[in-house]
């Protein structure tokens, strides 16, 4: 059994958000570049060189990439054989994130309560995914979520008999309907399967993998490369002005379900799509 402050968890996690928040991950940096030269129309070309310039000041100049710094979403996978000491590990997470977004002179956008809508004045509570995994390593992923991109998420809950086209049309539906408000170019998490609430966290954990990379099952992997061609023909573009970059990658993660379902969430992300992890 393997003994862990819960400070080292703070500890990160305050890190976590100040550099995510100014720096971002090199898949999106990749991507956002490589948009810039893939771009056709001239407006849209020079709307991505403003966003490539506008990542090379935030980093250079400590400056937030986007002033929406979002609501903290974490995903925390903990060795079996770990034990958490001195305090509670929620309390941690928490004010880890508390210390990251004062210290990091972050935008806190957080309410406790979505009627009365008072602010907690420190980015807090995050919103946290568990997961008890093999081992003594806790794994920690980070994504800051803006919400002119999470308003235009969606969940479809489909029949079975819509299968893989139905999947497709919805994909398009919610982005075609998201347009210029989730400030294109996005990336787009999908998930597939088992019920209401868990195709929705497939979605945005979709939304953490590497936007370079592609699923390790073959059809899903064929889903992804179409989806993206299909969406980047609907014409939207970069900041929704049109041309060819609407989506510069679509993640997608699939789960067993029902008999009679076919759950599909869509979780959208603006083009800044913060995501860090580390092992501790």
């Amino acid at each position: 059994m393997r003994e862990l402050n819960v400070r080292e968890i703070s500890n990160a996690l305050k890190d976590m958000a100040i550099s995510i928040n100014h720096e971002l991950s090199s898949d999106m940096v990749t991507l956002i570049t490589n948009a810039r030269e893939k771009e056709q129309s001239p407006l849209g070309k020079q709307i991505l060189g403003q966003l490539v310039e506008n990542m090379d000041i935030a980093k250079s100049e400590m400056i937030p990439v986007c002033q929406d710094t979002g609501m903290a979403v974490i995903f925390i996978e903990v060795g079996q054989d770990v034990h958490f000491v001195g305090g509670n590990i929620e309390d941690a997470i928490n004010q880890g994130i508390r210390e990251g977004y004062a210290d990091g002179y972050l935008r806190k956008s957080v309410v406790g309560d979505p009627i009365i809508r008072e602010n907690t004045r420190d980015n807090t509570p995050a919103v946290i995914h568990y997961s008890i995994v093999a081992g003594d390593k806790v794994n920690i992923t980070l994504s800051p979520k803006g919400f002119g991109s999470e308003n235009m998420s969606r969940v479809f809950m489909l029949k079975p008999s819509q299968g893989i086209e139905g999947v497709k049309e919805a994909v398009l539906t919610a982005v075609a309907e998201a347009g210029p408000n989730a400030c294109p170019p996005m990336v787009v998490g999908v998930g597939i399967g088992g019920t209401f609430e868990k195709c929705a966290i497939l979605a945005k954990k979709a939304l953490t993998r590497n936007a370079l990379s592609s699923s390790s099952v073959p059809y899903v992997a064929d889903l992804e490369v179409e989806l993206l061609e299909k969406i980047n023909k609907l014409g939207i573009g970069p900041a929704g002005l049109g041309g060819r970059m609407t989506a510069l990658a679509v993640n997608v993660e699939t789960y067993a379900t029902h008999i009679a379902g076919l759950p599909v969430g869509i979780n959208i992300c603006c083009h800044v799509n913060r995501h860090i992890s580390r092992e501790i």
